[in-house]
């Protein structure tokens, strides 16, 4: 009898604790999620100062690179801009789920498709939805960059940093953002490793962006306040072209004959044309402006991928930064 009696105190005790245990753990779980709402953060944007309530999950995204910096922050948005044109262009290895909706173009973005979607934020631009964001704010908060405004255009590749952090921020997600630029510090000094070991460390260069437009061939001659510019800069290579003023896009479009004002020896000219629109072998083969150029004499000309995204987030920096590296070593 005191035997089964000792076995009931312990069954009991047993069950009392399974019990306060349970209530323990629902009582950290709704802390938790009592924490999340209760979450208040202010920032500034391109509009000014922001206040976030709570931890934002069902964001939608009007501009490719902060869909992109929620990819490498491992939040899938609910809604990006014009996704097909985002696969076309933005060449990373993150892909979106299936449930994720185009509402969309960039410029024209579609305001009932977002209503639908019930967001909890939208990222926007201002320079391309200025106009909406009146609209936008009646379905949601609206956290506004400037991409193209006069501090963000001095170092593009820093402002896309700064960005990330900000977004990184609104989401709950520093420790990740830290982590992420931190990878990406340290694959761009393996990719320099490459540089040194093929012996360009210090190397000049002109790159550009070429095609077609009006039947003329135009050249985007990146400049050091490009991404492209500051990626190469992180490889030890030195940008010999300058523009008399700070291009709001990061390149100057110029024709071939401005290439002729660059005659260094061992220049390295690296561009980025598309197959159908390969301007070097179609208008300017043969063109004695382009033939007779020294880096071409000597060779030192490098083709980029057709897709290389210069205008990226922090993902597509690592592919550039791969790029870059694979068409000075590789050849």
């Amino acid at each position: 009898m005191k035997k089964i009696a000792l076995l009931s105190v312990i069954l009991i005790a047993i069950f009392l604790a399974a019990c306060s245990s349970d209530n323990n753990s629902g009582s950290t779980e709704s802390n938790s999620d009592s924490a999340d709402k209760e979450r208040t953060i202010t920032i500034e944007d391109a509009m000014g100062e922001q206040t976030i309530e709570g931890v934002p999950e069902n964001i939608v995204v009007l501009e490719w690179s902060y869909a992109e910096d929620l990819l490498a922050l491992g939040i899938q948005p609910a809604g990006v801009a014009d996704l097909d044109g985002f696969h076309q262009w933005v060449n990373i290895d993150k892909e979106f789920d299936e449930s994720v909706e185009d509402v969309g173009t960039r410029q024209e973005p579609n305001l009932e498709a977002i209503s639908r979607l019930n967001p909890d934020l939208i990222i926007a631009v201002q320079f391309r939805h200025e106009q909406y964001l009146d609209t936008l704010k009646d379905i949601a908060p609206v956290v506004t960059f400037a991409p193209y405004g006069e501090e963000a255009i001095q170092d593009h590749y820093q402002n896309m940093i700064n960005e990330f952090k900000t977004v990184a921020k609104v989401v709950d997600k520093e420790d990740e953002a830290n982590q992420v630029i931190a990878d990406l510090d340290s694959f761009t000094e393996e990719q320099k490793q490459r540089v040194d070991d093929a012996e360009l460390e210090g190397s000049k260069y002109v790159a550009t962006q070429a095609f077609t437009a009006q039947n003329t061939p135009v050249l985007r001659l990146f400049t050091e306040n490009s991404i492209v510019a500051q990626v190469m800069s992180n490889l030890g290579f030195e940008n010999v072209y300058e523009s008399d003023k700070v291009e709001t896009y990061g390149y100057s479009e110029v024709t071939v004959e401005a290439l002729q004002n660059f005659q260094e020896e061992d220049l390295q000219f690296l561009y980025i044309v598309q197959e159908d629109d390969n301007i070097f072998e179609a208008q300017l083969k043969g063109n004695p402006v382009w033939e007779d150029l020294s880096f071409v004499q000597d060779g030192t000309t490098h083709q980029l991928p057709g897709d290389t995204w210069t205008f990226g987030g922090v993902l597509s920096a690592e592919v550039l930064t791969k790029q870059l590296v694979d068409a000075m070593v590789s050849e």
